[in-house]
């Protein structure tokens, strides 16, 4: 009987990790000048991050995007977080509503673009 709870609970907390800190694989990271036309920026950060380096279209905190998520249009995303725990999060929700994330950027972390 103690096998199956432990079994059960290491399933669940190896499911919180995947979700957290494994990245989103098939989505490339990209500066935000770069050929930006007809993508929606989308930048997740909280409202007390400073943003006066990136230009969003869209400001909507990741701890805000299940309430707010009819305000992101259906179009191509480049998403803008904090780090990558706020990255994996808000992509893995998008992805799950339906919206394309075409790229995405680290507020702090400089992209190694590989073509």
């Amino acid at each position: 009987m103690i096998s199956y709870f432990i079994i059960i609970v290491s399933i669940l907390i190896t499911i919180l990790l995947y979700r957290r800190h494994f990245p989103v694989l098939g989505i490339p990271c990209r500066k935000t000048g770069e050929a930006m036309h007809e993508i929606v920026i989308l930048d997740i950060r909280d409202y007390n991050v400073e943003a006066h380096h990136q230009q969003s279209d869209i400001r909507i905190p990741h701890a805000y995007l299940k309430r707010f998520i009819n305000e992101i249009p259906n179009q191509k995303l480049h998403v803008i977080a904090n780090d990558r725990l706020e990255l994996n999060l808000g992509l893995r929700f998008l992805l799950s509503k339906g919206y394309r994330v075409s790229s995405y950027q680290i507020s702090n972390c400089p992209c190694k673009d590989i073509r």
